[in-house]
């Protein structure tokens, strides 16, 4: 195992700016995700920690040495590949042995390592067997055991499940974690999946246009993440801006009142929003879909709440999808079946509620 830093990594092609000063500590045994959307520069960084590409500026340091000018086989990394990169003419055994053989240990030590790496993911019977008899699955954890068993410091995985379809890509993301988990090994995972990046890691990086914009927990960057950018990459959202009250005397202590105009919650008066956290003057909101509720009868309160018409109703498997209109304004809930006896229908309306806690206030960001 061990630490990985990058301190004021950039890298350009040419005029394009794909890094620019990033900074970032991975800890021994983690298992860090970066993500991100195409183009964001995810995949720049994971090469340049490989050795595959040198830094414009910074340096990386693995270990606590400086590995900056070092080539990729001399940082004792392994790597699994978005296509697994296996020999088509070798057998199960012969690629996980390959990069023992390149080491040139002694054929009882290749026999050791190969077995050991083939029980732990499970496909020791498969030994004799080549990639084109295996699934999807199987090659992918052959390209993971031929990375393990060179004993490497990090494991590196580019977006290793993307050629799975989905039910193998669900399963194979609980064999992943637990084959890392067992092994302790610090791994770094490039991914543009948000529900494989939220359930695999200890913690996330958000890149976006060259620049990390936020680290945290799975929890931490999807309840609050750090600016606009992250909270409309990772989930859906419903921003909305406000204004501070000035009826501000009459918000309860420890709560401020604000005030979204371009949501009309009643004639005359604009949405009311009740939130923990002072903010500047005029602030943009987020609201996560899940975190709204449901009401048939008026609602007493006069804050965190509206009454909305139905647009349109769509099932996305674990969830109905409602879009609502709330004056000249659209607002996307997120819930369950049981929430409806009969479900709604284009017209409808009806009474929508929100807890303080869930308006969360953003950063422009970059």
């Amino acid at each position: 195992m061990s630490k990985i830093k990058i301190d004021q990594v950039s890298r350009h092609f040419d005029e394009n700016v794909a890094l620019a000063e990033v900074n970032l500590e991975v800890q021994e045994g983690e298992f860090f995700s970066l993500l991100g959307p195409s183009g964001c520069g995810k995949s720049t960084l994971l090469n340049i920690i490989a050795g595959f590409l040198e830094p414009t500026s910074g340096s990386v340091y693995i270990g606590g040495n400086d590995v900056t000018g070092l080539p990729a086989y001399r940082r004792n990394l392994g790597m699994v590949f978005q296509n697994y990169a296996l020999f088509p003419h070798l057998t199960v055994f012969e690629n996980v042995a390959y990069g023992l053989k390149i080491k040139k240990l002694s054929r009882n030590e290749i026999k050791e390592r190969v077995t050991e790496a083939l029980s732990l993911v499970q496909l020791s019977s498969f030994a004799e067997r080549r990639p084109h008899q295996l699934s999807g699955g199987q090659q992918q954890r052959v390209a993971i055991a031929r990375a393990i068993a060179i004993q490497p410091s990090v494991l590196l995985l580019d977006e290793p499940l993307s050629n799975l379809d989905a039910k193998l890509r669900k399963e194979m993301q609980f064999e992943l974690r637990n084959i890392q988990q067992r092994v302790g090994i610090t791994t770094i995972l490039v991914t543009h999946d948000q529900e494989e990046a939220l359930s695999l890691s200890d913690r996330i990086g958000i890149l976006g246009k060259g620049h990390l914009q936020q680290v945290g927990s799975p929890l931490e960057v999807y309840r609050r993440p750090a600016n606009r950018f992250v909270a409309e990459f990772i989930g859906q959202v419903n921003l909305i801006k406000a204004k501070k009250s000035v009826s501000q005397s009459e918000a309860p202590e420890g709560k401020v009142l604000y005030e979204a105009e371009e949501f009309e919650a009643a004639k005359n008066r604009p949405l009311q929003l009740e939130v923990e956290a002072e903010s500047d003057s005029e602030t943009l909101f987020m609201l996560r879909p899940e975190r709204i509720h449901i009401s048939f009868i008026p609602l007493e309160r006069t804050v965190n709440n509206a009454k909305v018409q139905l647009k349109e109703i769509s099932y996305i498997g674990n969830a109905l999808r409602l879009n609502v209109e709330l004056g000249s304004r659209e607002l996307t809930i997120h819930t369950p079946d049981p929430v409806f006896n009969e479900l709604p229908k284009p017209g409808d309306a009806f009474y929508i509620y929100w807890n303080s806690e869930d308006i969360i206030p953003l950063e422009a960001g970059e």
